[in-house]
């Protein structure tokens, strides 16, 4: 593959959650262009089959490789763990996972008991099974699938009683085992974190996987020779979505980004 250092760093989720990982990796990697793809029109991917959701990350991917990007961030948990395999073998362009970072919670627990929130997706997946079983036998995960969360984020409503309420039907129980951390395992969660936090308090560490992420997409940038070492250029960010461009505009605090709305 040839590819230019000053080519983008293209992304998919399928939404608006992973740019919680774009946040990460802009603010490590200020020098890079970045395009983002959106794919709310299929949200979740969490509830689709193995097949459809491969036959979505090829879709993203081929956009992206339209549009010349010289590395690919699987910012979503889902396509990560039932895709990325399979994006590997067919394209030689180095692609960025994103895992539940449970072996990180397995290094912090006192109580040896980890909550992990996810999509079913994603907890049903081989590798998140790989994963899981490289920890401390002696340490309980305790999976709870966050159905509707996802929904609720990609229409807007974040801070609505609905997602309270079902933020506590999915948290509470996991209090109740006396867990002390808490893995997000989707790349939407990470805006919920007020609310989690209002209901498990501080005494649980919650893990996500974003600053991991972007450490990773630098050692493979630079691995690659793909980093962007020019100095005072002015970097261009692209966000496309397939659904409704102000909830995206409204997670990215509106700051001075293309945003575009179109069909993909």
């Amino acid at each position: 593959m040839i590819s230019s250092q000053n080519n983008p760093i293209g992304f998919f989720d399928s939404g608006v959650g992973g740019t919680s990982i774009w946040k990460e990796v802009h603010q490590l990697l200020p020098n890079e262009h970045t395009i983002y793809l959106a794919d709310s029109k299929n949200a979740p991917y969490g509830e689709k089959t193995k097949e459809e959701i491969i036959q979505f990350s090829i879709k993203n991917t081929e956009l992206l490789l339209n549009k010349n990007a010289k590395i690919i961030v699987v910012a979503c948990n889902t396509a990560t763990t039932n895709a990325i395999a399979f994006l590997r073998e067919k394209y030689t362009v180095p692609f960025i996972g994103i895992e539940p970072a449970i072996k990180p919670a397995g290094l912090v627990t006192k109580t040896k008991k980890i909550g992990i929130l996810a999509t079913q997706g994603t907890l049903n997946s081989e590798l998140f099974e790989k994963t899981s079983a490289t920890i401390d036998v002696s340490i309980k995960i305790l999976e709870q699938v966050g159905e509707g969360l996802v929904n609720l984020i990609e229409e807007g409503e974040i801070n609505s009683e609905e997602m309270n309420m079902l933020l506590k039907k999915y948290l509470n129980p996991m209090m109740k085992e006396n867990i002390d951390a808490l893995v997000l395992g989707c790349t939407h969660y990470p805006y919920l974190i007020p609310q989690i936090k209002k209901i498990i308090g501080n005494s649980v560490e919650i893990i996500d996987s974003g600053s991991a992420v972007a450490k990773q997409t630098k050692n493979i940038l630079d691995n690659f020779g793909l980093l962007n070492t020019t100095v005072k250029h002015k970097t261009t960010h692209q966000f496309y979505t397939n659904k409704n461009a102000n909830v995206l505009s409204k997670l990215l605090n509106n700051r001075k980004l293309e945003i575009i709305e179109k069909d993909f």
